[in-house]
């Protein structure tokens, strides 16, 4: 899978650093290669480990149905897929931090399925001096008919566009900025959702995912 990261070099960062700053928000169809996504989709689809997602975090974690239906599993860099894609989001991030200045420190990310009938409803992934998340990433790893859809809202709480899972595809925003939501899936959907950070660290310890 050698050249899976290097589908990045196809990617046209003075357009996506350029839609960034007029929007706050990114659209991507190809973003990831042929070879990678399907690699990273058939680990998901035989993650045996993918659990109810909780919201909140540490003491405040909670499982809560009528908020969000979906099940995740917590990259942990073991496979090559994953080392790839890892590989991939930090070439992203170093790009954001060259030309946009945002200080991004780290990158986490989870695999997400949404059965049909799964929803995640309207959140922000970051709370204003609340939280270390700074962009949001959601990678679609397989294509579906219709449902299952990312709804994205401006600070106006204004819908902006549904995106409709496309497998390759990302999408980028503002964490603080941006409402969003995932709408009932009807085919099973795939994903990866994952955030770039700033280091809120405290004597020298890393903050929490939130």
């Amino acid at each position: 899978m050698s050249d899976a990261v290097l589908a990045s070099d196809a990617l046209n960062f003075d357009a996506i650093i350029a839609a960034f700053y007029q929007h706050g928000w990114v659209w991507l169809p190809h973003f990831l290669s042929n070879e990678l996504n399907t690699a990273l989709l058939h680990e998901a689809q035989h993650n045996a480990n993918l659990t109810p997602a909780g919201i909140g975090r540490q003491n405040a974690h909670q499982l809560n149905q009528q908020i969000r239906r979906d099940a995740t599993q917590w990259f942990d860099g073991q496979s090559d897929a994953q080392q790839h894609y890892l590989a991939l989001m930090a070439r992203l991030q170093l790009i954001f931090n060259r030309r946009c200045f945002l200080g991004l420190f780290d990158f986490e990310c989870h695999f997400a399925r949404y059965n049909k009938g799964d929803y995640y409803q309207k959140h922000v992934d970051a709370f204003s001096g609340r939280s270390n998340r700074v962009l949001t990433t959601v990678s679609y790893l397989n294509s579906v008919s219709a449902g299952g859809e990312l709804a994205l809202y401006d600070e106006q709480d204004q819908l902006i566009d549904r995106f409709r899972p496309t497998a390759g595809s990302l999408v980028l925003f503002e964490s603080e900025r941006f409402p969003h939501e995932v709408l009932p899936a009807l085919d099973v959907r795939y994903s990866i959702a994952g955030w770039f950070r700033k280091n809120a660290s405290i004597n020298g310890v890393l903050d929490p995912a939130s």
